[in-house]
């Protein structure tokens, strides 16, 4: 059998990383470091998958001297590493591997209506993410070329409970192109959870949802009525997932099971705790 060639090394690290659970990056990092034995073209060849994943994932950053923390995601990227935060004006510097902030610079603010639009989005989410993410969520509104789009995440790390979940959101608001009245406002709302004590089992979700929602020269109230709607259908989403879980005990995993035990009688599964298996299989 031929050597696996270097570029073949990269693909298949790439892709290990690439489709690290949310909270075990760090994990897959040092396992695929040690199968690559090779620091040199880790460092030099897999950064783009990396970064790749950062972005996808809408990976939380804080910066020095501001208050909320903002997200590395596709709508501030503004290419060569650095990024920017709209609430306070300033781009960075982006370490993909260390996940860490650095170089702060000023940074133009969007002008006149488009700045408006943005304040009155935020303060709207801001007060959202307060009330329903506030353990760990993070809510952006980003405008840039006359677009605007909400990103949120919010996170549940609990690697000693064997459990890691994200939840990521994004929604392109229909505000600032002089249109008024009911608009079409398009989403995406993705959650993702690893649980992995004695198995492994992955849940991922994904939902594009349209809404209809009512634009007006009136920013604030506009913006009240577009996060209105997101908090509804967010929370219908949520619902479902949990519904969803809760009965795959009495259909999923019914039907991985055998429909017959060793004991050729049907399982009572409203008593499954009170059966002693180990003795009736001997």
């Amino acid at each position: 059998m031929s050597e696996i060639t270097d570029a073949e090394k990269v693909r298949i690290a790439s892709d290990f990383i690439k489709h690290a659970p949310p909270g075990e990056f760090n994990e897959v990092f040092n396992s695929v470091r040690m199968l690559l034995k090779n620091d040199d073209l880790l460092k030099d060849k897999c950064v783009p998958a990396i970064a790749q994943y950062n972005v996808g994932q809408f990976v939380p950053v804080k910066l020095d001297g501001v208050a909320r923390q903002t997200l590395i995601t596709p709508y501030n990227d503004l290419g060569n590493g650095r990024f920017y935060d709209e609430v306070s004006k300033k781009s960075f510097k982006y370490d993909h591997v260390r996940k860490e902030a650095s170089d702060l610079q000023p940074h133009p603010a969007e002008s006149g209506i488009t700045e408006q639009w943005r304040q009155a989005l935020q303060t709207q989410l801001d007060t959202y993410i307060d009330e329903h993410y506030a353990k760990s969520g993070t809510g952006v509104v980003f405008a840039r070329n006359g677009a605007f789009t909400i990103c949120i995440e919010s996170h549940q790390f609990q690697p000693k409970n064997f459990c890691n979940g994200r939840w990521r959101s994004e929604w392109n608001v229909p505000v600032g192109d002089g249109k008024s009245g009911s608009q079409e406002m398009k989403g995406k709302v993705l959650s993702q959870v690893h649980y992995y004590e004695d198995g492994n089992v992955q849940l991922f979700s994904e939902k594009e949802p349209v809404l209809k929602v009512n634009v007006s020269a009136d920013f604030d109230k506009t913006a009240k009525d577009i996060i209105h709607a997101i908090t509804e259908e967010e929370t219908k989403y949520q619902n479902a997932v949990q519904e969803n879980y809760a009965n795959m005990s009495d259909t999923t995993f019914k039907a991985l099971r055998r429909q017959l035990p060793v004991t050729r009688a049907k399982m009572d599964w409203n008593k499954a705790q009170t059966y002693r298996i180990g003795q009736e299989m001997k």
